[in-house]
C-alpha cells in the first residue's frame, strides 16, 4: 500500500493547533514530523504508528497498543513506535492526545549525528 494521502491530510488538519505536519516518504510509507520533530510513521501497510519511549511505554501498554515490528535480516525487531488507537482516525481530540505523546517522545530522543 502506498502512502495514504487522505490520512496524512487528516493528521495535518487535526494537529494544526500543535504545529505544522510534514512528511517524508520512505520504504513505501512515510515519516511524519511536527515542526521538524519526528512523531509518527505511516507504515507500508497503511498503519499509523506513534513514536514511543521508556517514559511513555506504560500509557501505550495500558491502551493495548502493540509495538511496531519489522523483519531485519530474518529476525523480528521492534522499534520505538506504537500502533495508533482506533479513535484517532475520526476524533481530532484523540489524535492530538496520542500524537502529543509521540511528539514528546520525539523531543526526548537523542539527536543522531549524520554520517559524512
Amino acid at each position: 500500500m502506498a502512502v495514504d494521502d487522505a490520512l496524512i491530510a487528516w493528521i495535518g488538519e487535526a494537529l494544526e493547533p500543535m504545529g505544522r505536519v510534514t512528511m517524508r516518504r520512505m520504504m513505501g510509507g512515510a515519516t511524519l514530523y511536527c515542526d521538524g520533530t519526528i512523531f509518527a510513521i505511516q507504515s507500508s501497510d497503511g498503519g499509523l504508528w506513534f513514536k514511543s519511549d521508556a517514559e511513555s511505554d506504560a500509557l501505550w501498554d495500558a491502551e493495548g497498543c502493540e509495538r511496531f515490528t519489522v523483519d531485519m535480516k530474518g529476525k523480528p525487531t521492534s522499534m520505538n513506535y506504537r500502533r495508533a488507537p482506533d479513535d484517532v482516525y475520526d476524533d481530532a481530540d484523540a489524535m492530538r492526545r496520542w500524537a502529543a505523546l509521540g511528539l514528546e517522545a520525539g523531543l526526548r530522543a537523542p539527536v543522531k549525528k549524520r554520517k559524512r
